[in-house]
């Protein structure tokens, strides 16, 4: 999803049911890049240790190689950083997909259905345009319980990742565990 697309919206906007008044999403920018990385790097560090993955460069690298303003989101409560979403089109063999990544909520903000708040708003624009949506998420992080109440179902995994999907339209109702 282009950040462009999502633009801003404030919770009043968005279909919102966790009562989280006050955030938006705005497009990410270059100025963003080491704020996110270090965000990223305090969401993944206790996954990443767990799983012998961690490192103090590599965990802030992988972000700023990757970062895209095109397609990255801000997540922000009174002009402060507190997250950052990416949906990106997807290439290759997965053309006609989505990738959700980056996806990280500063952890004083997790837990209270922000998290779901923000999904639902990204998910209603995939939905809306007809696509499926893939994502990796580290083996044994709390965050894949988040996806599988959004309608994403197991599709593979490694020993480090399990890659996940969900079709337009999905709801945990309608999700088959694998």
């Amino acid at each position: 999803m282009d950040a462009e697309v999502v633009g801003t919206r404030t919770c009043s906007d968005a279909t919102v049911s966790g009562g989280n008044p006050g955030w938006v999403l705005r497009a990410g920018s270059a100025e963003d890049i080491e704020a996110i990385a270090e965000l990223r790097a305090a969401v993944m560090r206790a996954d990443l240790e767990r799983l012998g993955r961690y490192d103090e460069h590599r965990v802030r690298q992988r972000l700023r190689d990757s970062f895209s303003t095109r397609y990255t989101s801000v997540i922000a409560i009174d002009d402060e950083l507190i997250g950052c979403v990416t949906v990106r089109p997807a290439e290759g063999p997965a053309d006609g997909m989505q990738w959700l990544e980056h996806f990280y909520l500063a952890p004083r903000h997790q837990g209270r259905g922000l998290g779901s708040d923000v999904l639902r708003t990204v998910l209603a624009r995939t939905d809306a345009q007809g696509m499926t949506v893939g994502l990796h998420v580290l083996q044994g992080s709390a965050a894949r319980r988040l996806y599988e109440r959004h309608g994403f179902v197991m599709e593979s995994q490694d020993p480090i990742d399990v890659f996940m999907v969900r079709p337009p339209g999905a709801s945990a109702s309608n999700a088959v565990e694998a």
